[in-house]
Parts: C-alpha cells; structure tokens; sequence
C-alpha cells in the first residue's frame, strides 16, 4: 500500500485550491473507494492476491516463514550456551560487580547460581555447542545459527511476548505474521496468507496473532489441532454443498452492493473471507490428513496423526509451506520453568530437539529450506541463578538480559553462532541483538526494507521496528 502522503498534489504556486463541501467530498471519496475495491473484486485475480504492502525492495532470499514460539522462555544456559565457569560458584551468589543493576521478575539478585546438570558438546563439522538434551538439533547444526546474544527491554510474559511477536509491549499492533501476509500477498488463493498453530495458549491469548490496524484480512487464522482444523469447515446436517454455495452468493452479492454505495474497505475483507472460508472447505480437510504422511516421516517427527502436539504442528507446518501458506506460526506453550526445571526437561526439551530438527531435516530434503525462513525462541531467557520452592524443586527465573534464539534457511548462514555474553550469561559482552535488530534482520531476508515497510495509521507511518533496528549482517548469507 502506497504511503497516503506521497500521493498528494500540491497547488499551484498563486492558484486557489478548489473548495469541496464536506458533504460532497466523503460522497464522492465512498462511491470512488468503492467502485476501486469492486473492482478488485470482480477482476480475474482473487483479492489480496498481490502483496498489498506494495512488493518487496530488493530480491527477497526467503518466500516463507515458519516460527516456533516456545511460551515461557527457554533455559538458554541449559541448552545453547554453555557456561562452565557457573559450576565454580553453583550454590553461591555471583559477583556483586556482575549482578550490580539487574532486574528481575521473582528472585533477589543475590539469589544462588544453579550450575546446568547437562553436559555440552560440540555438533557438526562448525563444532556448534549445544546441549546433550539436544542430539538431533546437533546433527543439523550445520544448517542452523545460534544467536546468543538476544536482549530484551521486557521481563513480563505477556509484554515481552508481545514485544518479540510485535515489536511493541502492548497489545493492538500488528504481529510480524500480519506485516509478511500485507507486504508479501498470497501464493494459494484456497488458504490463508498467515496460519497459526497452537499447542497450549500463548500468555497474549489471540493478541498474539493479531493484525492491529492493519486489514483484518492479514490477522493469523487458528487451526485446531484436533477434530475440525477450523470451526464449521463441514455443512450442516441437512445442507448441501450446491445449499451453501447459494447461501454464500446471496451474502456476498448483499455485501458487494454495501461496497459500493459505502466504500468500507473492511466489507471487501469481509467478501474475500467469504469467498475464502469457500475454497478451504476443499483445501484445509486434505491439508491435515497425516496419514497421508508415510511412516517414516511421521516417526521422524514423533507425530501420531490424531493426537495434538508439538511434532504434529511441526509436520503441519511443513505442509502448509509446501502449499504456498507464507507465515506458520506455532505455539508451544509450558516453557515458564520457576520450579521443577529438571523434572521437565529430560522429557519436553527431547520432544522439542525431534519435532523441530525433523522439519529442518524434511525442509531440506524437499528443497524448501533454502527459501523457508525458520525460527525457534521464547520471549526471553532465564537466569544462572536458580528459584527456590518450598517443595525444594527449583527452576529459574525471567531473563532478558542475555538469551538466544535459532535461525535457520531462507538466507541464513549455517553453522554459526553469533555474540557472546559474559561466563555467568548475565549480560551481553559481544554483538547484541535486540528484538528490533532481530526483526529488521528478518524482513530482510524476505526483501523488505524495514524502514520503508510501514502502514499510515492515525496520521503517522507505523512499521514493524518501530524507530529503531538494525539489520545483522553476520547471520546473512
């Protein structure tokens, strides 16, 4: 979409600008929005078919996104970077030079340093090291980059779940889903641009894939993982298809005489939503059928195909960008470990390492990685220093002042890690990146400047960014 203000026609130097009575002016700006959006409607190509964020600014390197969520915030010190030097004071509280200034959500800053139980190895022929918890992420540790040097402005789930998802704490900004679908536009006309994946809630509820002032059109749109993918997908009893097809013309032909005579873009939404929720009633069934998956592939995984979880989603998600979905999000939510950190790692964090190096490893052998931009991270990381229950399990506690996340395909170099943070991973000491940095550093490799990426909203130009970001160079190809 074109910035509003760089269409404007100034006056002549010494003439008089027409005056147009109120009145007259919003009479004639509805019938001409509406005779533009009814035209769009009724020409060849689908509506929102081309990107209407106005094309790409320089040759894109990813066409697609799939971004893994893990709700809570993964234990960066306990999976991707190693930090020996914690077990020297493992039970004692660290330098008062080192925690000077720290904040934190629940625990003192003197509270004691747990040292990580799991042992740390290198992968790969780049030597990456990561976690024993995390074999089959090593053997495609040649594919992937970990950053280690994630900072964050926010310690609150909600806030900074937000803030990763939509480079703004609170809630009503478009999500980084809603910005790709309105500046990349559709590749399948019979799903939607942005398709979200859930196993367990994120803290944000639907917020978490909403599009803000963007056109509704380009708000994420929730497959259950089980049972229907979407709520009345099949007809009712006693309807037939030839029923609903008539039920469908008669509404759309309402809401097309409405877009006329009122100029709503939002009713040229609701007639493409019609018109979509049409078309995946064909589409979406056959999308899901896992069985269709051969044996292999589902054992890969560790999906089952009527059972929801995060390996199922993983594999979904593979189909959808293999059928022209431009952004998977998922969600895997339970990542918030303040007690009971070592009771439920040995069993979620292996189901995690097998769902999402299956992907890459599938991603890869269908050619779809290299323009498939893939992500895996939480809000923020947790601390060295531990929680303490009463019950006596422990776990730790928000961090957002060092954490890491793992970027892979679609421009991204293999085998790297990039940054570095102290030996207590209590703060950044090499090449940080901030959520802004991160997103900038994503739409690029999807061909967007992210400066020029914006929407007029309330008279100004809202972007992804914000006012800040910085592409990352290092993790580009």
């Amino acid at each position: 979409m074109s910035n509003p203000r760089s269409d404007r026609q100034d006056s002549k130097p010494g003439t008089t600008p027409a005056r147009l009575g109120r009145r007259s002016l919003l009479q004639i700006g509805s019938f001409s929005l509406g005779a533009i959006a009814l035209e769009s409607l009724l020409a060849d190509e689908p509506l929102l078919r081309a990107a209407p964020g106005g094309g790409t600014h320089h040759a894109p390197r990813a066409r697609q996104v799939i971004y893994l969520h893990l709700a809570g915030g993964p234990s960066q010190v306990d999976l991707f970077d190693p930090k020996p030097a914690l077990a020297k004071y493992d039970g004692q509280p660290l330098p008062e030079s080192v925690r000077a200034g720290r904040q934190f959500a629940f625990i003192a800053p003197d509270a004691k340093v747990m040292a990580s139980p799991y042992a740390f190895r290198p992968y790969g022929r780049c030597g990456m090291e990561l976690s024993e918890l995390t074999p089959r992420l090593g053997d495609v540790a040649d594919d992937i980059t970990v950053i280690r040097s994630m900072v964050s402005s926010e310690f609150s789930h909600g806030a900074a779940e937000m803030f990763m998802l939509s480079g703004h704490a609170r809630i009503g900004r478009p999500t980084f889903g809603a910005w790709a679908s309105y500046g990349l536009g559709k590749l399948n006309d019979n799903l939607p641009s942005y398709v979200v994946l859930t196993n367990g809630n994120p803290f944000s509820g639907a917020s978490a894939w909403g599009a803000g002032f963007l056109p509704s059109i380009h708000q994420g749109v929730e497959f259950r993982n089980s049972g229907s993918p979407i709520h009345f997908l099949t007809d009712p009893e006693g309807m037939t298809r030839h029923d609903r097809d008539d039920v469908l013309t008669a509404i759309n032909a309402i809401n097309r005489h409405s877009l006329a005579a009122i100029g709503d873009p939002e009713i040229a939404t609701r007639i493409g939503q019609y018109e979509l929720a049409g078309r995946m009633q064909l589409a979406v069934p056959e999308l899901v059928r896992l069985e269709d998956e051969p044996r292999d592939v589902l054992e890969r995984y560790g999906a089952k195909p009527d059972q929801p979880s995060l390996a199922r989603n993983c594999l979904v998600a593979r189909r959808l960008v293999e059928r022209g979905v431009r952004f998977v999000q998922i969600f895997d939510s339970g990542w918030d470990h303040h007690t009971n950190i070592y009771k439920s790692y040995p069993v979620r964090v292996p189901r995690m390492d097998q769902a999402f190096s299956a992907l890459i490893h599938d991603l890869k052998q269908r050619g779809l990685l290299e323009h498939t931009l893939v992500i895996l991270g939480g809000e923020f990381g947790r601390t060295p220093m531990a929680q303490a229950a009463k019950s006596g399990d422990v776990g730790r506690d928000h961090h957002r002042d060092a954490f890491s996340m793992v970027l892979a395909g679609g421009g991204i170099r293999g085998g790297h890690v990039h940054g570095a943070t102290d030996e207590f991973c209590m703060g950044v000491t090499a090449a940080p990146v901030t959520v802004h940095d991160l997103h900038a550093t994503l739409l690029h490799l999807l061909g967007f400047d992210h400066r020029q990426l914006v929407f007029h909203h309330q008279g100004r130009d809202f972007r992804l960014t914000d006012v800040e970001g910085n592409v990352v160079r290092d993790v580009v190809l």
